[in-house]
Formats: structure tokens, sequence, C-alpha cells
């Protein structure tokens, strides 16, 4: 590694995660022109080549596979390096690098951020919005401080704290004769025509355990990678889907959608804050936790 700068091998570490110029130079805070010269000359420094490009794809090359976990091993050590550095300064300064979940973050986020930036102006904020699993893998490794997704996370390493509930309703399209009569058994046999998230998402197995005695055949094809997608496709009318309260106002008001309620008692999720056990940055954590509890979730949800 001699001649490396750790600049270097953080944007080796980011493209070798996302194999993607743009998405990797997005993920390490810097322009692509940057992120590409710096890549480029680790390559000439190591006199090798470690990413074939080839079009819009990126492929590491064996060389670069032998030297990911090293780099990842040399990262973490420096992490922990500037974590135990940490250990006596004051609460809530400084860089804190906060992970949530896709179907959270445009409904949480507008109103977390102004509360943290009245009470901690000091506190630099940095934000991933990721599927779970990516979340807690970058956590374990401490690439993330702390993350925002549903329970459970059944990761021994993490420790999660309870934020709010988070109540599921249902999108159909406007005027469906279907749910002329809501509110909706979790049985109904309308729900076959569910459409889902992607995998990873951890609200397509929330999906599936809501609607676990129907069998949605919808999903086989149709997928989306945002629940934005998902709330378009059933404006159109291609199924229904289910739609966390925090953003249900938001799809209420799309032209050809309605918004209609479970049978009680209705399905939810549980929203948490979760981190790594080493304590380090627990009383952040439970600061940002108070927060977000102590929001008006009325508002949240409207």
């Amino acid at each position: 590694m001699i001649g490396l700068t750790v600049r270097q091998m953080q944007y080796f570490d980011a493209l070798a995660q996302t194999l993607h110029f743009g998405r990797a130079a997005k993920l390490a805070g810097v322009s692509q022109p940057a992120l590409s010269a710096q890549i480029a000359e680790m390559e000439e420094r190591l006199n090798c080549l470690l990413f074939e490009r080839g079009g819009k794809t990126v492929r590491m090359t064996d060389e670069a596979l032998a030297l990911r976990p090293r780099i990842e091993r040399i990262l973490a050590d420096i992490r922990d390096v500037e974590t135990t550095a940490r250990r006596g300064r004051p609460t809530m300064e400084g860089r804190f690098r906060l992970g949530i979940i896709p179907t959270v973050a445009p409904y949480l986020l507008p109103h977390v951020l102004p509360e943290l930036k009245k009470h901690y102006p000091s506190l630099q904020l940095e934000l991933r919005e990721a599927v779970t699993a990516s979340l807690i893998e970058d956590a374990t490794s401490g690439r993330l401080d702390a993350f925002i997704a549903a329970l459970p996370l059944d990761q021994p390493t993490i420790v999660t704290e309870g934020l709010f509930p988070d109540r599921f309703f249902l999108a159909v399209p406007a005027g469906d004769p279907a749910f002329a009569s809501p509110p909706v058994p979790p049985e109904s046999p309308a729900l076959e025509r569910l459409m889902l998230l992607e995998e990873g998402h951890c609200l397509r197995e929330q999906a599936l355990a809501v609607c676990g005695n129907v069998r949605p055949v919808a999903m086989a094809s149709y997928g989306a990678t945002s629940l934005t997608t998902l709330l378009q496709m059933v404006a159109h009318g291609l199924g229904v889907t289910l739609v966390p309260e925090m953003a249900a106002s938001a799809a209420g008001v799309m032209p050809d959608l309605r918004i209609v309620p479970f049978q009680e008692p209705m399905p939810q999720r549980m929203i948490c804050m979760a981190w790594r056990k080493n304590k380090v940055r627990q009383d952040e954590c439970l600061e940002l936790a108070r927060i977000i509890r102590a929001l008006d979730h009325a508002v949240l949800a409207a």
C-alpha cells in the first residue's frame, strides 16, 4: 500500500461497493472526475488495472479483488482510530454519518433536519439512503455511525432503539369497485393484485407478512425500486400496493389514487434507530432518537 493515500483507498472502496463511477462519487461525496482521477492515479502507482470500464459497466479485476479485503481492513482501522479520538468530546458535534431506508427518508427527513439544525448547528450530518441489508453492513463495518430502518433487524452486533409505529394502508386505483367498502380484510382476494418493491426492500417483506394468506400474482410481472414508482403504477390501474402511514397523505393527493385502511387491528411496522454495540456514538444515537420521538407524529403522517 506504499504511496497510496487514504482518500484513494476510500474512493476504491466506494467504487468496489457500487461498481458505478457516478454512484461511487456520490457515495464518497466528490465529483465523478475527481474520483476517476484518483482511481487512475492509484492504478498508476500500483502498476496494474483495478477496474475494467466497458460502456456503463464497471468490473473489478483480479488484482482489485485481491486488494479489497486489505483496503477494507485499513479503512476500518482508520475509522476505529477516529472513533477512539472522539471519546471525551462533546456529543452532537462534528461529523455524523446516518443511513436511512428509502421508504422512510423522504417523509421523515423534512421534519428531522430543521430540528437538528436548530438545536445542534455544529452537527455535520452526512446522509446515505439505502436498503436495510446495505445499512447493516455499513454500520457493522464502521462506514455509518447509525441508521434508521424498520424492525426486526436480527443482527447481534447492532443495538436498536424504537422510534415510532408506522401503520400500513392500501393504495388502490380510485373508483375500484373491489375497495368500495373499506376497511380491507388482509385475506381479501383483491390483494392478489398486490405489487411489491424489488428484492432487498424491507417493505416488500412486510407486505408479504401483512397479506400472508394471499398469493400476490402481480409481483411476478411488476417490481419497482421506489414507492413513488409503485404508486404511479397503482394510479394507472396496474394493481394495488401497501403504503406506510407517513407516506399516505402525500400519496392521497395523487390523481386516480385512493388510500384505504385495513381492518383493525391495522398492520404496522416499528421504525427504529440502530447502531453498533461499541457505545462510542451511543449518546448521540439516543439523542437523535429522542428528537425523532419528540416530533408531532400527527404532523409527520399528515
